[in-house]
């Protein structure tokens, strides 16, 4: 297969009449769509929408969210040879009036009332517009708009009466042709325009590590526009499953009530879970701490000695060979002496915990941002594999990803099949290691990350300048900081655009200083500052689970209660960032903040929930200046 118009036809053929997307109607319940019936009405939609006169090639941007009519209108739009611009209905004003004409979109497909009151807001974003779609049945509109199910009738009436442009649309279609244009979300400024092709998607879904069955149950919560759930959905009608649309509003239920056998996620979302475990096994009998406690106790040091009997621990430093074998006993004997309490305790507790998650979950792909050790860690010791992943938009997006049964925690795992990687000194521009043959094989050194390979996107729509920038030739320059490990995996360990500069010259990440302190269950979120400064600094939002006085949006009741609080989040600092856990002098954190509410998506998140630091920066401007400028620790109230 060369287009995604050959995967839905294939798709089709192969499923039939299977559910392929599921969504939830007035009542709650899930209704589905099956793969002919999504194919078909991807034919009507797009037959409308040539009638409309979108072009081959043509542009169409998509303001919805995950829903049926969103992957119906990625079918019609994609088969009738054009590309999407999609956008989430949280779509900012300054976003609109960047995306849409820099885009060259001449139809829009709002989901809502609110989309539509924010398109005719922004008169300047949509002067190049020429046509309005309003998808959701119960939005009034203004009148000016067609609707989303009028114009799947009209494809119906035209196809039903022997029209087959569509049928000539796919047939144009090349594997060089854009099928979507993302723009990144802006953690550091103005989104930039990833045109991602037809080969650069299906170099994707046709090289996936990672095996589904037809009919699994897949549960979506990410932004469907955000091109690591967009390639997962594509991998998922590639292997027949069903995917059901949830949200994070309604996860809990919806776990439960479609038992996911597999699912891609972000890392917030299993350190939320993580921290909600912990929170209500804190509020549980002393037996049943005990109990919870000694399961992970006896399931980590099974999981651990698998881990080095085969060859799947982190390794950094090269296994020595009278070393393994040593180790390896102890390990045989840690194994034996555990399995059985491990065993009776997996019972007794670990499976009702992974009931939460409906019970049948095999695994789940994690991506987006980095997955924090101790999370990882504690998903394995209960029976439930996080495969992370590692990637970027720019690259549609999988550069490298775990394997089920054989993941290497602390690492993203071994490069995606046909990809070229280099690790490149940032300074003097040295290759470190590369998988180009004959090059050098500097394992452990760290470096930045560059990429080639189908997969890698040509350049930025219409900027050169940011183009230039990252591209050398085929090679991508991620701004990511990674290594390769012994068992040639490849381990994130900072970006360089985040790297903090202090005033004495030092160069700190501030990532891994932020990952240990989220480990905390008194830390809902933070972000460390200092640059240009002669120290480090953290801005902190509590976690409420365990600060009842902490409201969010308001902060603390009582300035004593703020003041308990601080208390407890400095010994965790003082504790975490520390030599014994290999920080440097430099890398700790001497001054903190509370923050009076946590960061939220579209504010100081992106739709990955990766922190836009710039936007932290500008809000929390007078606070930073208050941390640098000798005054007295005061939180903020």
């Amino acid at each position: 297969m060369k287009t995604l118009a050959d995967l839905y036809q294939s798709s089709k053929n192969k499923y039939g009449n299977q559910p392929a997307f599921l969504t939830k109607n007035s009542s709650g319940e899930f209704d589905s769509v099956g793969y002919s019936e999504l194919y078909e009405l991807g034919l009507q939609l797009g037959t409308a929408l040539i009638e409309l006169e979108f072009p081959y090639k043509g542009h169409a941007a998509v303001l919805a969210d995950n829903r049926l009519e969103w992957i119906i209108t990625d079918y019609a739009i994609v088969m009738a040879g054009g590309a999407d611009v999609p956008r989430g209905t949280d779509v900012t004003d300054s976003d609109l009036n960047h995306i849409l004409p820099h885009s060259g979109a001449t139809i829009v497909f709002a989901e809502n009332d609110s989309v539509l009151k924010k398109l005719y807001q922004n008169q300047s974003a949509i002067q190049n517009v020429h046509t309005i779609i309003l998808i959701d049945k119960n939005s009034k509109g203004t009148g000016k708009e067609l609707k989303f199910w009028d114009l799947i009738q009209r494809g119906k009436e035209l196809r039903d009466k022997g029209n087959r442009e569509m049928e000539k649309r796919i047939s144009q279609i090349q594997e060089e042709d854009l099928f979507t244009l993302i723009y990144t979300a802006g953690t550091t400024g103005r989104p930039k325009g990833v045109p991602l092709t037809h080969k650069n998607i299906m170099s994707q879904i046709n090289r996936i590590p990672i095996k589904l069955e037809a009919g699994e149950r897949i549960l979506s919560i990410l932004p469907v526009w955000h091109s690591f759930e967009r390639m997962f959905e594509m991998v998922c009608i590639h292997f027949g499953a069903g995917t059901y649309y949830s949200s994070v509003r309604t996860l809990k239920e919806d776990l439960k009530k479609v038992k996911p056998t597999f699912m891609a996620s972000a890392p917030r979302l299993w350190e939320s879970v993580y921290q909600g475990i912990y929170a209500t096994v804190a509020k549980s009998s002393g037996v049943k701490q005990s109990l919870f406690h000694a399961a992970l106790f006896f399931s980590s040091n099974i999981q651990s000695a698998k881990r080095w009997l085969g060859f799947r621990e982190l390794d950094l430093t090269g296994r020595s060979s009278i070393v393994s074998s040593f180790v390896g006993v102890l390990k045989v004997l840690q194994y034996i002496l555990n399995i059985l309490p491990a065993t009776l305790l997996d019972l007794i507790v670990l499976k009702k915990i992974r009931q939460a998650t409906g019970g049948k979950l095999k695994g789940t792909v994690s991506g987006g941002g980095a997955l924090p050790i101790h999370v990882d860690k504690f998903f394995n010791a209960i029976g439930i594999q996080v495969l992370e992943g590692y990637g970027l938009t720019e690259t549609s997006p999988v550069i490298s990803v775990r394997i089920l049964d054989e993941a290497v925690m602390g690492t993203v795992g071994p490069l995606y099949k046909g990809t070229s990687l280099r690790v490149v000194d940032p300074n003097t521009s040295k290759i470190l290691w590369t998988t180009e043959e004959g090059g050098p094989k500097g394992y452990s050194v760290k470096g930045e990350i560059h990429v080639k390979g189908d997969q890698v996107m040509s350049g930025y729509y219409h900027d050169e300048e940011n183009t230039r920038k990252v591209m050398s030739g085929e090679w991508f320059n991620t701004g990511d900081l990674g290594l390769m490990t012994y068992n040639d995996c490849l381990k994130i360990v900072g970006r360089t655009k985040e790297t903090i500069v202090l005033l004495g010259g030092e160069n700190v990440e501030p990532v891994p200083i932020e990952n240990i302190l989220s480990q905390s269950e008194f830390i809902l979120q933070c972000m460390v500052i200092g640059q240009d400064q002669k120290y480090l600094s953290a801005l902190i939002v509590p976690n409420p689970e365990f600060f009842p006085e902490y409201k969010p949006g308001v902060g603390f009741s009582s300035a004593e209660e703020e003041t308990k609080c601080a208390a407890k989040i400095q010994v965790v600092i003082k504790n975490a960032i520390s030599s014994t856990n290999g920080f440097k002098s430099f890398e700790r954190v001497v001054d903190f903040r509370l923050l009076p509410k946590p960061f939220e998506t579209g504010d100081e998140l992106t739709a990955k929930l990766s922190v836009k630091r710039h936007v932290v920066t500008d809000k929390y401007s007078g606070l930073i200046r208050d941390i640098y400028s000798g005054k007295k620790e005061e939180v903020l109230r």
